[in-house]
This record gives structure tokens, sequence and C-alpha cells, in this order.
């Protein structure tokens, strides 16, 4: 089968990997991650993945608390990397070749970002995986993959949400009568703080037209589905994206 998309960034948050608890790291899960990133692989998708790392740390929870937040975000950088790796011994245990491009230099674990080198991975087929945010204080991991995904030029980010399957407009857990978007533009994720992503990822996927389908990974064969056209959670993108 054609694939609709042939280069996605894939938006992972930290919690995702650490399955029902949320914390920590569940080797299932990660898993059952590999396993649909490799299905998408063997149809010729070009794969990008973005992690989070909310699952070891959270750089606001702890500048909430008193410590300093640069201080607090470099830890939460630290902890992506930790998830990187084991997403990264998930995939090539199935024979998937991955390489990890980090924000903050460490080379004894993983490859700096570069973005030419990490561009000729993915033409290789190569699954890259990019940790440690962008190396940067005061920048979520969403602006991490909006900007990734303009730097390697993605077709699409696919954000992965852990059980809901796509933007409302309030919490579904909360309000059974919350009505789910099935498009949206990116004016509207801003000014109606939908809460997709942060203002700053949303303002550069426009700026760059990168399109956004906002997804429940837990659904089975989720990232198939998308990338081969078929119309599951929110799409999120302007008139020249339709």
């Amino acid at each position: 089968m054609e694939p609709k998309y042939k280069r996605i960034v894939l938006k992972l948050s930290g919690e995702a990997l650490g399955g029902e608890e949320g914390y920590g790291i569940d080797p299932t899960v990660v898993f059952n991650i590999a396993n649909d990133i490799q299905d998408i692989v063997n149809l010729g998708v070009q794969v990008a993945v973005v992690v989070g790392g909310g699952n070891i740390w959270r750089g606001a929870t702890g500048s909430a608390k008193g410590m300093e937040r640069s201080q607090a975000d470099y830890m939460g950088m630290l902890a992506t990397v930790i998830n990187a790796l084991a997403l990264q011994d998930a995939l090539e245990k199935i024979g998937i070749a991955t390489r990890v491009q980090t924000a903050i230099e460490m080379r004894q674990i993983a490859e700096p970002y570069i973005r030419r080198r990490a561009i000729r991975h993915l033409e290789k087929e190569r699954v890259v995986i990019f940790a440690s945010g962008t190396g940067n204080p005061y920048f979520s991991t969403d602006t991490t993959a909006a900007l990734r995904a303009a730097e390697i030029e993605a077709d699409v980010i696919l954000m992965a949400k852990k059980g809901v399957d796509g933007v409302y407009d309030s919490d579904p857990r909360l309000n059974p009568s919350a009505k789910k978007f099935e498009r949206l533009d990116y004016i509207d994720v801003l000014q109606r703080n939908l809460g997709v992503m942060d203002s700053t990822a949303t303002s550069l996927c426009m700026d760059n037209k990168i399109p956004i389908i906002v997804f429940d990974f837990y659904e089975p064969k989720s990232i198939y589905k998308i990338v081969t056209g078929e119309d599951l959670g929110t799409y999120i993108g302007g008139v020249y994206n339709d």
C-alpha cells in the first residue's frame, strides 16, 4: 500500500512510555510502540521520533516547587534521553536500524544533532530519535517536534495522546458532553487555547505549514491507519494543507 506521508515526525509523551502508571518505563508499551513504528517503516515511510520525559521528570513541576527553572528543564532534557535509549533498544531488537541524536552533546551514548546527518539516516531507512529537546530551557518537547519537523521537511507531525482520540472543546474525561473536532485551523488552536501543544510549537507549525494530527496511540494500528490515509483523530492545518 502506498503511504500518504513519506516522512513523519512522531511525537511521544514521556507518560505514554510509562504505560498505565504514567511513570517510569513500561517495557511492554515501548515494544508495542516499536512494533507500530516497524509497520510503517516497512511501507517505506521515513520516521523521526521526538520523545518527552514526563514519566521521569518534568521541568515545569520542579520549577513550580522552587527549583531554578533552567536547572529543572535540563534535568527534563536528560530524562528524554533515557526514554530515547529505551525506544532505540526496542526498535533494534526487532531489526530496525535506529539512531539517537541529542541536542546536548553526549557522544558516549548518542550522536549530536546534525540536521544533514539526520536526513541522511532517514534516507537510509533508519529511524531517528531526537532527544534532549532543543537543548535550551523554557522550550517544550512539543516545540522540539515542530522545530525538527521544519528542519527535516517532514510532511506531518503525528501527536500521540494517551487515551484521548483527538482534540475536544473540553476534557472528555471530565465532561461526557465534550465535542470532538475533526479539523481545526492553527488559529483556532491558538485562539481557543485548546492545549494541543504550546503556543510556540503551534505558531512554528503554522509558519512552516506543517500539519498536525492528534490521535490516541492506544488504538490498535493507529499510526499505520493515519499513514495510509485513514481519517483518525483531529487534523490541524490551514487551507493550504487541505
